[in-house]
Order: C-alpha cells, then sequence, then structure tokens
C-alpha cells in the first residue's frame, strides 16, 4: 500500500504476509513476547510476561497511555479487599460473581467470571505491587465518579433492587486509584514505570500495519511470526509534532472535539509521511492490546450506527487496529454491534428522584439505575431519544447541589446549563407533553403511576428503591432533553465488542473456534467481562486480568 493511498486518520491495516518460514524475513529486531498498544492491558501484558521471563516489546502508536490513561482510573474490585473491610462491608468472590453475572449476560463462561472474581482481591493488590494506591473513604451519595478525595462508591448497579445478586447486603466495588483530579494518569503512569521497571522495552510512535505469518500446510493456519511495523525516525521534527499533537488530542478532546479531530488527522498524515517500515520477529507470541474502535468511522457505520451522535470515548488509537490485524488473519469477533451509551443523571442526586419518559410520555426505566444501563434503554429501546421530568422541588435542590455539592466540573456544568437553560417548563403535565409533542395521557399516567408508589400505596413498576421515589403531586414541571445527541447534555459511547478469545489463556479464535498459534489478545480489543453491559472499572479490572493472562500465555507459548 503507498503512502499516497493511505490518507484516512485511521491505522491502514494489510493483509498478513505469508512466508514459508522466519528465515524468509528480514527482520530488524526480535523478542519473545510483542505487545501491540501500550495502555493498561499492554502494560499488564508486558510486566506478567517479563516476570515469567520472556524477552518483550511494546509497539504503541503513540506514547502509551491510551485510553486508560484518560480515564477515572476506577477498577472494579471486590470478594473481599482491604477496602471494602475498612468500610464496613462484607464482600465475598461468590457475592460478586452473583451481581456481575446479571451485567455480564453470558458474554464470557461462568468459569471465567468465576476466576475474575476469585483473583479479584489478588489483582488489586498486584497493582498496589506496581505503586497504585487505594483508599477506603467514600461519598455520601450515589454518583457517577466520586468527588475529590473519595475512593470507594457503587459503580454500577449494585444497590438497584432489580439487579442486585442474591448472596449477602450490596458492596462497593468502584476502587479509584489515589490521585488529585481524575486518576486514570496516575494508574496508567504507575504501570508504565512498571513495564520500563520490568525491563520491557518501548517502541512508540510506531504502528503495526500488518501481522506475518507462516504458510500453513495441509489445510491447518501457520502461526504468527511477526509484525510489520512504521515507526517515526528518533528526534526528527515531524516526529516531535506527532507526540505534541497527541497531547492536543487528550487536551481537548472533551471541550472542543472538532480541534482534536483536526489534530488526529494531521498526526495521521505525519504517520503516513514520514514513518518508516521495518520488521520485528516474535519468536513465541504476539499480543493485541490497542483499544476499541469507537474513532474508526468505518467500522461504526457498519456496527454501531445507532450511537453516531452520541460523544466518543477513548484514546486517539482507539481506531480498531488491533481488531483488524486480528481478521487479517481469520480471526473471529463478537458484539461489535454492542456499544455502552452513558447517559448518567446522577450526580445531580436529585435528579434520579424524578421520572424518564421516551417521546410518546411514557416512562422506560428505572431512573437509580447506572448509567450505561440507561443509555442502552434509551439508545437501543427509544431511538436515542428521551426526557427526564422533573417538579421544582427537585430543580431547586439539583441547583444547590451543582453549586454547592463540590461536584466536578463535567458534571456540575451540563446539568446547570440543561436546568437553567434548556429545560422545557409547563404548569400541568398535559401542557408539558403540548411542548415535548408527546401523548398527553400517557405522560399524565406516567406521573400519576410514580407519585402512586412514591406514597407507598404499590411497588414501583421498574423496581425502584423507596427512598429513590418523589411525588410530583404539583407543578410546575420541568422536562429535560437526555437524548442522544442533546446540545446541551453529551451523551458519551465507547465500544465493547472484539477479537473472540480462547478465555482460558486469551488466545484469539479463528472463525472455525481454532486457536491461532502464536496471537493473543487482552483489553478491549477483546470480548471480556465489559463486552455485554459497561460498569464504572470493570473496563480497566479487565485490562489487569485478561492482560496478565495473555502475557503468561504468550511466554509460555
Amino acid at each position: 500500500m503507498s503512502r499516497r493511498e493511505r490518507t484516512s486518520t485511521v491505522t491502514p491495516i494489510a493483509p498478513a504476509l505469508e512466508v514459508d518460514d522466519a528465515a524468509a524475513v528480514a527482520w530488524s529486531d526480535s523478542a519473545d513476547v510483542i505487545v501491540v498498544g501500550w495502555g493498561a492491558a499492554g502494560a499488564c501484558a508486558a510486566i506478567e510476561a517479563r516476570a515469567a521471563g520472556a524477552s518483550v516489546l511494546v509497539i504503541d502508536r503513540f506514547e502509551g497511555g491510551g485510553a486508560s490513561a484518560l480515564s477515572g482510573g476506577v477498577v472494579y474490585a471486590g470478594g473481599g479487599t482491604p477496602y471494602q473491610r475498612q468500610a464496613g462491608f462484607d464482600d465475598t468472590p461468590e457475592a460478586m460473581a452473583d451481581y456481575l453475572r446479571h451485567e455480564v449476560n453470558g458474554v464470557v463462561c461462568d468459569a471465567t467470571l468465576k476466576k475474575f472474581c476469585d483473583d479479584s482481591a489478588s489483582n488489586l493488590a498486584w497493582l498496589e505491587a506496581q505503586g497504585a494506591r487505594f483508599s477506603a473513604t467514600m461519598p455520601d451519595h450515589k454518583t457517577s465518579y466520586p468527588p475529590e478525595g473519595k475512593f470507594l462508591y457503587f459503580s454500577g448497579n449494585e444497590v438497584v433492587p432489580a439487579c442486585r445478586g442474591e448472596r449477602g447486603a450490596p458492596a462497593p466495588r468502584g476502587h479509584r486509584v489515589v490521585a488529585k483530579g481524575q486518576s486514570g494518569k496516575v494508574l496508567y503512569a504507575e504501570l508504565r514505570a512498571a513495564t520500563l521497571r520490568a525491563g520491557a522495552v518501548p517502541i512508540t510512535q510506531a504502528a503495526v500495519h500488518r501481522l506475518v505469518r507462516q504458510r500453513g500446510a495441509d489445510g491447518q493456519p501457520g502461526p504468527v511470526l511477526g509484525v510489520e511495523v512504521w515507526q517515526l525516525p528518533a528526534g526528527a521534527h515531524a516526529t516531535l509534532r506527532h507526540a505534541e499533537l497527541h497531547r492536543q488530542v487528550a487536551r481537548w478532546r472533551t471541550f472542543r472535539p472538532g480541534k482534536a479531530a483536526a489534530c488526529r488527522r494531521e498526526a495521521a498524515l505525519i504517520e503516513q509521511s514520514a514513518a518508516q517500515p521495518r520488521f520485528i520477529r516474535a519468536k513465541q507470541g504476539v499480543v493485541l492490546s490497542t483499544g476499541g474502535f469507537i474513532y474508526n468511522p468505518e467500522l461504526m457505520a457498519e456496527h454501531a450506527a445507532h450511537a453516531k451522535r452520541g460523544w466518543p470515548v477513548g484514546g486517539a488509537g482507539c481506531d480498531g487496529s488491533g481488531l483488524r490485524l486480528g481478521q487479517s488473519v481469520g480471526a473471529a469477533v463478537q458484539a461489535l454491534d454492542n456499544i455502552s451509551a452513558w447517559r448518567f443523571i446522577t450526580p445531580p442526586s436529585a435528579w434520579p428522584k424524578g421520572i424518564v419518559v421516551n417521546t410518546e410520555g411514557e416512562r422506560f426505566c428505572n431512573e437509580q439505575v447506572y448509567g450505561a444501563k440507561l443509555g442502552h434503554e434509551l439508545v437501543d429501546h427509544q431511538g436515542g431519544r428521551g426526557w427526564l421530568v422533573i417538579d421544582a422541588k427537585l430543580r431547586a435542590q439539583a441547583i444547590r447541589q451543582c453549586l454547592f455539592g463540590g461536584l466536578w466540573a463535567f458534571q456540575s456544568l451540563p446539568a446547570l446549563a440543561m436546568l437553567l437553560l434548556s429545560a422545557k417548563k409547563a404548569a400541568t403535565p398535559e401542557a408539558l407533553a403540548a411542548r415535548l409533542i408527546a401523548d398527553p395521557a400517557k405522560l399524565r399516567a406516567s406521573l400519576e403511576a410514580a407519585n402512586a408508589a412514591a406514597r407507598g400505596e404499590c411497588d414501583d413498576a421498574f423496581g425502584k428503591s423507596p427512598d429513590m421515589r418523589h411525588e410530583m403531586a404539583h407543578g410546575p414541571f420541568y422536562a429535560l432533553d437526555i437524548s442522544i445527541g442533546s446540545p446541551t447534555f453529551p451523551l458519551a459511547t465507547l465500544t465493547l465488542g472484539g477479537l473472540l478469545l480462547d478465555e482460558s489463556n486469551g488466545q484469539v479464535l479463528d472463525t472455525a473456534g481454532r486457536p491461532i498459534a502464536g496471537l493473543f489478545a487482552a483489553g478491549r480489543s477483546a470480548v471480556g467481562l465489559p463486552s455485554s453491559r459497561y460498569v464504572s472499572g470493570l473496563s480497566l479490572a479487565d485490562c489487569v486480568f485478561s492482560g496478565r493472562r495473555a502475557g503468561r500465555a504468550a511466554a509460555a507459548s
């Protein structure tokens, strides 16, 4: 493929180079294990492979970090961690698995879920050994992300009656890394330093464009032998500019997505004009850990057109390169249409006491559920359109919480914009329905049913906790637009599906269900624990679990 043809911001992936044997390739370097992608999953894989005695090269399109460094740094952990016990909660691996079974929905087998939960506390301790710190301090209210100084919280649907497991009381399992500000940067910094201490050698500002594979015999595919990587020259002006553009993407992706996109385009042009190819031999295995594909327009259009109006969440390298590399050697994929849509309506904690209704005025979900569950119901079942209806009392409470509740700016500012600038107001349910172009009878019926449950006259139809019910008997009423694509209330989206694996060791499977020799995957490049329903911290926890698994297996391959 010529440079002239490579005009997309997406890493171009070529068909695998098939050779008769490894000696047919002019390798410029070699290692026992090559890790492609240096986020949390790649770092964990590299550290674990080094611990097993393998030499490791870790390759990253930018300078490492990926989506993990941009995340909130929350690790979903339980089964009896020291911080759960300090906060006064008893938890067991069995209770953790009982709850997660409702979120995982069979996307991984029960044996994998059991091992994930059995190993959870020890994986948290392993992260501490790499330098991460955790704490037992908890926020006072359910929240999408803990305020400054709080590091343990209910990060999923654990307290929602309809989602609770049958074993014991709910336990908080969201463990945020101790840090000022959002914690992902600190967590990744510790994993990066641990990768280097372990002796893995990084190759940065380099993108893998194709796999090298031995030609099979008797109809059987051969093993993956290595990679073709295109790397920018060290110290060159273009290389320094490329690094600066990556930092600009991280800086502007939230507040000026157009500028961030322009930086990604310029970085891609530098790669296409200045990078030089070379081949690197993987003596034992290649681990793919390049993240999801939220920044791949073609894959998004093919598999997730329903989420195209969302606000993409991911690192600049989340373009599906690991997924496409796997497919270039016949790998199977799963759940590529599964997009996590984050419609968080807490904080402010007053909002979930209202009701969410669709365009007809019908209530459609328990408002206290985790944001990704609400987003799933909204985007997958309501066409992406809906409203949060509150009364004057809840509105006043929400405004106070935004102004004086110690919320993060990313929580309070959109909420205030909704409350003060774009809410639709009306004195009666019928008048509000007219403003929403909804059915007045259905909206009144939704409010009256929720009010009856708040008065204790009946059970809530959606399983809402009694303490989260609120009677809205009198106007004025306010409707807040929670639709995907809302101009004042962005709805974040990220991809969940990926390469199909042998769950015992993280080896990539082909479309016939056979292991592809020498090829492993981890993190959001692959199907894992968060690939059905996302809860906060489950992705990073799976990066640790699947990354360590792939690193061990590749080193022993």
